[in-house]
């Protein structure tokens, strides 16, 4: 098992990975889109850092999810807001943790129905690297990986803290 970074590393990491990917491509007018709740929390802060001054957008995939006939509607699903519009837009894809894929396939799948974007840059604090999917992340903070009875937990927004967790006691 490897030992979990402090948020602001972990912060630190993802701009500056984020940072060097836009400069590579040559994209300087990115859109940040944050998944609910996590990825919101952490858009909230990089778009800060990285001095974008147009707001984030905010996906809340409950209804894009494959498992949802069967685990139903979360009773605290709210309406994602994208205050701009998605088409030919290069747009800077946040999560929190990124283990199977599936909410990144949905995340992309609700931004489809928004537009075309030119193009989607991933970026994710950690990285669990179990898919199920061939999803990966252009930028994370950290690669983790975890005891079968463990969880990565990002708590805030203020102060902003992540914490592994012990499941099935």
């Amino acid at each position: 098992m490897s030992a979990l970074r402090h948020i602001d590393q972990l912060l630190d990491e993802l701009e500056a990975g984020l940072r060097k990917c836009l400069e590579q491509r040559g994209i300087t007018s990115p859109a940040l889109i944050g998944i609910r709740t996590g990825g919101i929390w952490v858009a909230d802060i990089l778009g800060k850092r990285l001095g974008i001054e147009e707001p984030f957008g905010e996906l809340d995939i409950s209804f894009y999810r494959d498992d949802f006939s069967r685990i139903g509607l979360n009773p605290r699903v709210t309406p994602s807001r994208l205050p701009f519009d998605t088409e030919g837009r290069d747009i800077i894809l946040i999560d929190d943790v990124i283990m199977s894929g599936r909410t990144i396939r949905a995340a992309m799948n609700e931004l489809f129905d928004y537009g075309r974007p030119a193009s989607i840059i991933l970026a994710t604090l950690i990285d669990l690297g179990a898919r199920e999917l061939p999803i990966q992340p252009d930028v994370a903070g950290q690669s983790l990986v975890l005891g079968a009875q463990q969880r990565v937990k990002l708590r805030g927004p203020d102060p902003l803290r992540i914490e592994i967790q012990q499941t099935g006691q």
